[in-house]
């Protein structure tokens, strides 16, 4: 059963341009879908849809429905969504600079266990009471993180994650986020461009390109998909050793539907 079930939903900006296109796509209930696309493609849009973050940039859902667990929650306002366990971290302004990292979590609790998000996120134990502003990446990336488990969420969405961060921080995200899965039986809708990290950890994918879902499948059978490897893993490499991702990205129609 899907937890969170989006259909044919329409986004407008400022009462004119049209930025996602009839997105369709369900979440299933202890599940990981990945949304993977190019800059542009609409992915955060699809994710303010769902939470409710579009009023801020003049934007409103036009057409379609959201539904969470069973109930139309199109439009409603982010506290709403929050109370009833759908919950955001944002691609940008995670966290609170000016306050410490404990001041972070205890402005986000609505319940849980704080001991339990350092259990989770360790590097964040012995930072407690520093600046969060003086937080490396992926540190930051931990406190949101923590903040909406704080949140008590049922549905996690989660923004670029792994933005600018070192590899070897982005696998200690994603198995991060893998466990929060496992051992806790959240439901995560993860937008990355890093398709390869994300990938890796979930059950079931979607593809948007210039706002419309254009091919979707199991993380297994995208990861083996030729147009997903030629243009987000880089798997088709030219004979002067560059990716077609380099030179050819958009002369050659994709085989989305082949």
């Amino acid at each position: 059963m899907s937890l969170l079930d989006v259909r044919t939903i329409e986004v407008v900006y400022h009462r004119a341009a049209t930025a996602v296109q009839g997105i369709t796509l369900q979440v299933p209930a202890g599940r990981i879908v990945t949304l993977l696309g190019p800059n542009g493609a609409g992915k955060t849009t699809t994710l303010r849809a769902i939470s409710g973050f579009l009023d801020a940039d003049d934007a409103r859902v036009t057409d379609g429905d959201v539904i969470f667990d069973g109930e139309a929650v199109t439009g409603w306002l982010p506290h709403r969504l929050v109370r009833r366990g759908l919950v955001l971290v944002p691609e940008r302004e995670k966290i609170f600079e000016t306050l410490t990292v404990m001041e972070n979590l205890q402005a986000c609790r609505r319940g849980g266990d704080l001991d339990a998000i350092f259990t989770y996120f360790p590097q964040l134990a012995g930072r407690r009471r520093q600046l969060a502003g003086y937080l490396s990446g992926g540190e930051r990336q931990m406190l949101a993180l923590g903040g909406a488990l704080l949140c008590q969420p049922r549905l996690l969405l989660v923004d670029e994650l792994s933005l600018g961060l070192a590899p070897i921080v982005v696998r200690t995200l994603m198995e991060a986020v893998r466990r929060l899965r496992d051992e806790l039986g959240l439901t995560i809708l993860l937008v990355e461009q890093n398709a390869a990290a994300a990938l890796e950890i979930a059950d079931h994918g979607y593809v948007i390109e210039n706002g419309r879902i254009v091919h979707e499948g199991a993380a297994a059978d995208l990861l083996a998909h030729e147009d997903v490897r030629e243009f987000y893993l880089g798997g088709a490499r030219s004979r002067a050793g560059r990716t077609y991702r380099d030179v050819k990205q958009y002369r050659r129609r994709r085989r989305w539907f082949a």
